[in-house]
């Protein structure tokens, strides 16, 4: 590996829909001892950010709190994006935007979208494909916002979260996760009307996906799906791990994250 591979970067870390920055709380910790600087970030509405989901109607007042940071980047700093879940388009709109300030990509079980559909496209698929019905047991769905425009909130359940996204993942991760669960949304009603991502900029920023093999709550299949629509994917990676890797495999994921950084940032 040559030695520019070998400098140290800023590893920016993006959290999927109901949780926080919290989650990265045992890779945070291997990527630092690694000699990396690493930044984890609350969206909003989740974590320790203030607002309510009420009050976070669209996709892009979500992701506020990411395109700021990049916004506020150094002048010629470049850092590593990596986005959990649905994080992978938190990424994607930071690409779009910000497309010289990202060295790369590191799409975890995420949301990859393409540039041929709305961004909206892979998550209607993976309504599709993903938990149905009784799947979703104590999962409480509700509406809110108003009719042009509405938005779906999700509280994830604990008899859901623990068969399904944490089935290998800790009885403490889960008992953490509860007391810090917060309802969130996938704002498929606000992403079906943004602009569609362009070759020119989000795919100009090399991306990377790290396939979770036993996720239950997005599957390996629909995950690899995903990639053959991106073909300008550089390398993918798999680890045995339920949709929550930063729980159940956070040695792998950190390994996994720090080769491929190492490779192709």
């Amino acid at each position: 590996m040559g030695e520019a591979n070998n400098q140290k970067k800023h590893f920016v870390l993006i959290h999927g829909s109901a949780a926080g920055a919290w989650i990265w709380y045992k890779v945070k910790p291997v990527l630092q001892a690694a000699g990396h600087r690493v930044t984890a970030l609350d969206m909003a509405a989740s974590g320790t950010n203030t607002k309510t989901i009420e009050e976070v109607r669209t996709f892009d007042k979500y992701n506020e709190p990411l395109m700021e940071f990049m916004a506020n980047l150094p002048e010629n700093e470049k850092v590593v994006l990596v986005g959990h879940s649905l994080g992978g388009l938190n990424l994607a709109f930071a690409m779009e935007k910000f497309p010289e300030k990202i060295s790369l990509a590191v799409f975890v079980t995420a949301i990859l979208p393409d540039t041929v559909h709305k961004p909206s496209f892979m998550l209607e698929k993976h309504a599709e494909t993903g938990p149905k019905g009784q799947e979703w047991q104590d999962t409480v769905f509700s509406s809110y916002g108003t009719p042009e425009e509405p938005n779906t909130c999700v509280l994830m359940g604990c008899e859901f979260i623990k068969c399904t996204p944490f089935h290998l993942s800790s009885p403490e991760d889960l008992a953490l996760h509860m007391l810090l669960n917060r309802p969130g949304s996938m704002f498929v009603e606000s992403l079906s009307k943004a602009k569609k991502f362009t070759d020119e900029r989000y795919e100009s920023v090399p991306k990377v996906y790290i396939v979770c093999t036993e996720d239950l709550m997005m599957s390996a299949s629909f995950q690899r799906c995903m990639i053959e629509h991106n073909n300008k994917v550089k390398e993918v990676m798999e680890i045995p791990a339920d949709h929550m890797a930063v729980f159940s495999k956070p040695k792998e994921l950190s390994r996994s994250i720090l080769e491929l950084a190492c490779k192709h940032a």
